[in-house]
């Protein structure tokens, strides 16, 4: 059953995260507490281009699994470390389209929104790890392996362990783009 393994919030611009047990989400805010709430863009590099522009990025979801393909690729990284709010388990998020909504808990549901695109960051907090991050297909294509990014459309509060449930929008289902 997919589930919501580790949850994470800081309250600064820190690369990583922190655990809490539960973390409170807000329709059209994101994660309380987190630097990165709010309806308009939060993320330093988005904010100096427009701040204006509405915030897709409002939370941040890792698989587990992603996780430990790195640990076992030799990279010492757990959960919250690369600035997730969310670290899932059993959800092949990469892989989602756009617009799928997943209703975590008893109360909360994010929309899927696009990729993130991983950043000259990762590789300042694990050297080696952004070409981790970024590998190519057989077509040589990059894929990008940073996590997803949602808005909240429910508010609610998530426990850590709480269940996920994944309703996939409508045909014709759209790749999750980097944002």
């Amino acid at each position: 059953m997919p589930r919501a393994a580790n949850l994470h919030v800081s309250s600064e611009h820190t690369f990583s995260k922190y655990p809490r047990d539960h973390i409170a989400l807000i329709a059209g805010f994101g994660v309380e507490g987190d630097a990165h709430a709010g309806p308009t863009v939060k993320h330093r590099s988005r904010v100096a281009i427009d701040p204006s522009t509405p915030n897709l990025r409002q939370v941040h979801l890792i698989p587990m699994e992603t996780l430990n393909d790195f640990v076992a690729d030799g990279f010492n990284v757990k959960p919250g470390d690369l600035g997730e709010n969310i670290t899932t388990s059993g959800i092949a998020l990469h892989e989602l389209p756009t617009g799928t909504l997943m209703r975590i808990g008893d109360e909360a549901l994010i929309a899927l929104t696009g990729l993130r695109n991983p950043c000259q960051q990762i590789e300042s907090f694990r050297s080696g790890l952004l070409k981790q991050c970024l590998p190519q297909d057989e077509n040589g294509d990059i894929q990008r392996r940073a996590g997803v990014m949602a808005i909240v459309i429910v508010g609610g509060t998530i426990n850590t362990h709480d269940t996920i449930e994944i309703a996939l929008p409508p045909l014709p289902h759209l790749p999750l783009q980097r944002i």
